[in-house]
């Protein structure tokens, strides 16, 4: 039974969160502050973590900032009252998975935790392909790890599985609704980013650190494509 940290300090809403969460399958665990989040993230792992970022003794964002400068990949919804595009952007450039904007329906909460659960803890949808090469980038589904000029570039596993979605459709352009399908399981909304952001974290860990190439390139207006690009000498 995958196991969900809820935080969240308002009792009615974590309760409903964890009925909800309990009857779709899942072991719903809830905790008020920050402080005690992140020990439960370091000691026991859960599947996914539902975090609001206004929760006391630590917030929200210190949290997902922590957990992730610890190298705790546990994916990380956030439930917020905070719904400015600042705050979403921000919240999934600093580590989180995903972001639903309260008030927001039971439902749609269960479908983005089954999705993220997926993502974290079911790595056995690549796992048969073979390495993929791509001049000095390697992707490898066995250890869900890509590495550059023989380095790990250390990506959690969503921004894996968005990598080997894009490294499947070599040199083709796949459309953000596509990938956000593929990857979140829904999809693209007015000035839903979450695709760009993860490309931008894909960008900080294999193009900038790649020797002679670029491998995620745009086409505007249109979406993403693996291909190496040789830099400018």
């Amino acid at each position: 039974m995958p196991k969900v940290l809820i935080v969240e300090d308002d009792e009615v809403i974590a309760r409903g969160m964890s009925d909800q969460l309990a009857a779709a399958g899942f072991d719903a665990v809830r905790v008020e502050a920050g402080r005690t989040a992140l020990a439960r993230l370091r000691y026991e792992r859960p599947d996914v973590c539902v975090l609001d970022l206004m929760i006391p003794e630590v917030d929200g964002w210190h949290v997902i900032e922590t957990a992730r400068a610890e190298g705790i990949g546990t994916p990380i919804v956030v439930v917020s009252a905070r719904g400015t595009e600042h705050d979403r952007v921000h919240a999934l450039e600093i580590g989180a998975d995903d972001y639903l904007v309260k008030p927001f329906s039971m439902k749609e909460l269960v479908a983005r935790v089954q999705a993220a659960a997926r993502r974290g803890s079911r790595p056995a949808d690549v796992r048969p392909g073979e390495p993929i090469e791509i001049e000095e980038l390697r992707i490898d589904p066995r250890e869900v790890e890509a590495y550059v000029d023989g380095e790990p570039a250390g990506l959690t596993a969503t921004e894996f599985r968005l990598l080997y979605a894009l490294a499947l459709e070599r040199g083709r352009v796949v459309s953000r609704d596509e990938l956000l399908q593929k990857i979140w399981g829904r999809r693209e909304s007015h000035r839903d980013r979450t695709v760009d952001v993860f490309v931008r974290r894909l960008r900080e860990k294999i193009d900038r650190r790649a020797s002679r190439h670029t491998f995620v390139q745009t086409r505007y207006g249109v979406g993403y494509r693996l291909e190496a690009v040789p830099r400018d000498t």
